[in-house]
């Protein structure tokens, strides 16, 4: 069975999401979260989807052994970025190069880079009167949103949107292809 890593720093929705699909195969598993937030709402559904978390600061994972050390014994064949904010150091890109994935609410190469995370996200799409948005699924490297795009979909942007009612419509595309590009990557690696 594959074992999957998410690291996660707010609501944990798309982690959940995640969790729950992999549930019912017997191919992956999600074994632990990964969060930077002690506030996060992802370390709540941890506790109620028994999944063990491990919480860890700024100093941990730019300059610590800690995150590496847990890494190195979870054995991830993936590692999943689900809303999580910080750069990935170069330590763990390098052992686990081409292994980490990142899903970003808007069709890249535009409305990425460092801030554009959430309502902003759908904020500056709406401000440029964009008629389409969509998600990303991208690998991991050493700058924000710039690694290799594996997958995107699209949905309409519509007159009156705001932030919230385009970000709905994006969280069911997260929800629907998020877990199915991870279960196609895993069964890529054999």
């Amino acid at each position: 069975m594959k074992r999957i890593v998410i690291f996660a720093s707010g609501n944990g929705s798309n982690a959940q999401r995640i969790i729950e699909y992999f549930r019912g195969r017997n191919s992956a598993r999600v074994v632990r979260i990964y969060c930077n937030n002690r506030e996060a709402y992802v370390l709540k559904r941890a506790v109620q989807l028994k999944v063990p978390a491990l919480l860890f600061d700024r100093n941990d994972f730019f300059h610590g052994s800690r995150v590496m050390n847990q890494l190195k014994q979870d054995m991830p064949h993936l590692i999943i970025l689900a809303g999580f904010l910080w750069l990935i150091p170069e330590s763990i890109l390098s052992a686990f190069s081409g292994r980490i994935i990142n899903i970003h609410p808007a069709l890249l190469p535009g409305y990425g880079g460092k801030g554009m995370y959430g309502n902003r996200v759908h904020q500056a799409v709406l401000d440029a009167g964009d008629t389409e948005s969509g998600i990303t699924i991208h690998r991991v490297n050493e700058q924000y949103d710039a690694g290799e795009i594996l997958f995107q979909a699209k949905c309409a942007v519509e007159p009156g949107d705001t932030p919230e009612t385009l970000a709905a419509r994006i969280h069911r595309l997260e929800y629907k292809y998020y877990p199915e590009i991870v279960e196609r990557m895993l069964d890529e690696m054999g």
